[in-house]
């Protein structure tokens, strides 16, 4: 492997890819950087934020390098939605999928994100603090969303560090 390669919009995917690379040894790069630097075909870790359970990125990143493995990281609970976000960004079954727990603050989203997100709070946060008997996850889910929150950490790259070691 090459390198790690990451797309960010408001810098939890940026703080994971770094983290891993940490861990690895592995350079890393955002994709437009690695665009510049590595050559097309190298073997790639993917890294790219989930909007709408698709990967940022992740369509671009694929036309370009070899992907070994996927990281997406989102507002779900680490390990969750990885049927959904597989079908839906049409990622291979031999390439590894991961997702990750990221951090949500609205005030750090760009553009028409932000609009968006800010519109999900809304929305998807009254129907989720109507809702009887929720999930830890759901719970979770609306903590983030009215208060915001910091979930990136190492712990949620065990899986990632794991299939790393053994590859």
């Amino acid at each position: 492997m090459k390198a790690i390669v990451y797309t960010t919009n408001a810098g939890s995917t940026e703080q994971y890819a770094k983290l891993l690379a940490q861990k690895t040894g592995l350079p890393v790069y955002s994709l437009v950087e690695a665009k510049r630097t590595l050559s097309a075909g190298a073997e790639i870790v993917y890294l790219g934020w989930i909007m709408a359970s698709t990967v940022k990125g992740y369509a671009d990143a694929a036309k370009r390098y070899r992907i070994c493995a996927v990281c997406a990281v989102g507002m779900g609970r680490t390990g969750t939605q990885v049927d959904v976000v597989r079908k839906k960004n049409a990622i291979p079954q031999q390439i590894p999928l991961f997702t990750l727990q990221g951090n949500f603050d609205v005030e750090k989203l760009h553009g028409m994100y932000r609009f968006m997100m800010q519109m999900m709070v809304k929305f998807a946060g009254k129907g989720l603090s109507d809702k009887q008997n929720r999930t830890p996850g759901e719970d979770d889910m609306l903590d983030m969303m009215l208060h915001g929150g910091n979930r990136v950490c190492i712990e949620n790259l065990q899986a990632v560090l794991d299939w790393y070691k053994n590859c």
